[in-house]
Parts: structure tokens; C-alpha cells; sequence
């Protein structure tokens, strides 16, 4: 596939941050996987897909000096994911693939499979892994499912934003963004009938993505990723732990 531009969000918490506090360093990205920082396994993962033009948005100095020594570009982090990824968007354009700096575990072929998925006239598309494939590839692993008729499913930090339409995706990102741990009220958002019909567990996650896509004018879709590791994300000490574990285990063959 030809190359393509890819966003980072790698914003610092601060002492809010339990993944920072408890390996002592300012910043999540920083902290190393496998002898590597996180944002650099990221950005090597985009660069052997295919990316060849790489924004990294952050805030904290050793991160921009990082990402800087990594050849990213910069953009500043705002304070939230939703308008960091806009303000990348207006950097970098359309399409852009959006991943965040704790995706320590990133596989380029996740994100080529994802890239090949997308239906052509999507105008924002969002990789999620059904619960079976999560649980198959880490059954130890805890997260939050979104449950839908046609499954539970987890977010895997990948987004594309296909066209210069998908702008308009991101104050409805916003929205999303404050409700992401409540489904229930995402889909309050798109009106009593859809409501009712996830209550019931008749909502089909595709339906779902569509109207809050119509919502905002746009194209959305949902793509399955047959990889169920791509859901794994560092959020927690117990994350980095089993992202070490699996990066061991892999060196180890």
C-alpha cells in the first residue's frame, strides 16, 4: 500500500498518571517495553507500515526531545485526545492514521490489515477487537467491553480519518470522549429508538458507528480486527507488566 501520514498522541498526566508514577519518569511514553521507550516502538511500528510522515503530539520536553530524535514532527498537545488528534489533522491532513504512544504492544501488519479493511467513501474509521479474539490472544487481561447485539468489543487505539471531511469528526469525538466508559449514553446521543434497541441488545455495533456518524455528516465505520492483542494498551502498572511479559516471550521465540 502507498505511504501514508500517522499522528501519536503521547500528552503527559503528570502525577496522574499511574504507568509514569510507578516507573519514576515524567512522561508514559517514555517508559521502555523491551528496551525501548513506548513512543519509539510506536513510531518504528508506523514507519514499517509504511508512514512517512510521523506528528507526535506532546507536551512534556523529553517527550518532543524524543520524538524530535526519532525525526517526528510536533504538535502540541492539547488537553484532551480529541482536540491533540484535530489539532494533528490540521497538520497533517487527510488521510491521517491516529494510534497513541502506549500502544507499546503495535504490530505493523495490524495496521496495514486495518488500512486494507476500510471501506472505500469512509470518512472516519475505528478498529475494534471482539471479546473471543481479545481473550483468546491474553486471557489475563482486563478491560472495558462495549456490548452490542453483535458482540462485546474493545477499542484498539486505531483510527483513520480517510478523507478532509472527517474533520467534523472531532467535536463529536468530544462528546464520545467524556461517555467512552458509559456506551449507554453514546447512544443516548442518536435518539430514544436506537436507545431503546441497545437496552434490548438489539443494537448492532455497525449501526451504532453509522448513526453517530450520521450525526455529524459523515461516513463511519467500524472495522473487526482479527488481532485480538490489538487491544492491549498500556492504561495500568498491570498493562506494562503483561506488555513485557508478551515482548519477552516474543524475543524469546
Amino acid at each position: 500500500m502507498s505511504g501514508f501520514s500517522a499522528l501519536v498522541l503521547a500528552g503527559a498526566r503528570g502525577p496522574d498518571d499511574p504507568v509514569a508514577a510507578a516507573e519514576g519518569v515524567p512522561a508514559k511514553a517514555l517508559v521502555e517495553v523491551g528496551g525501548l521507550s513506548m513512543l519509539q516502538r510506536v513510531v518504528e511500528a508506523l514507519r514499517a507500515a509504511g508512514a512517512t510522515r510521523i506528528a507526535v503530539a506532546a507536551s512534556h520536553s523529553e517527550v518532543i526531545a524524543l520524538a524530535e530524535a526519532l525525526g517526528c514532527e510536533i504538535v502540541p498537545a492539547a488537553g484532551g485526545p480529541s482536540e491533540s488528534a484535530a489539532r494533528g489533522f490540521a497538520l497533517l491532513g487527510a488521510p491521517m492514521l491516529l494510534t497513541t504512544a502506549d500502544h507499546a504492544l503495535l504490530q505493523p501488519a495490524w495496521i496495514t490489515d486495518f488500512r486494507a479493511a476500510v471501506a472505500a467513501g469512509t470518512d472516519v474509521a475505528v478498529l475494534l477487537a471482539r471479546r473471543d479474539r481479545v481473550e483468546a490472544a491474553v486471557p489475563e487481561t482486563r478491560r472495558t467491553w462495549l456490548r452490542f447485539a453483535d458482540g462485546e468489543w474493545s477499542g484498539c487505539n486505531l483510527f483513520q480519518f480517510a478523507t478532509p471531511r472527517a474533520a467534523a469528526a472531532f467535536d463529536m469525538w468530544q462528546a464520545v470522549e467524556r461517555d467512552r466508559k458509559r456506551p449507554w449514553r453514546i447512544v443516548r446521543r442518536l435518539g430514544p429508538g436506537l436507545l431503546l434497541r441497545y437496552l434490548l441488545g438489539r443494537l448492532s455495533l455497525r449501526d451504532a458507528m453509522a448513526a453517530l456518524g450520521a450525526r455529524a455528516g459523515l461516513a463511519v465505520e467500524a472495522v473487526a480486527s482479527p488481532h485480538g492483542l490489538a487491544a492491549v494498551d498500556v492504561d495500568k502498572p498491570d498493562d506494562l507488566a503483561l506488555a513485557r511479559s508478551l515482548v519477552a516471550a516474543s524475543a524469546r521465540g
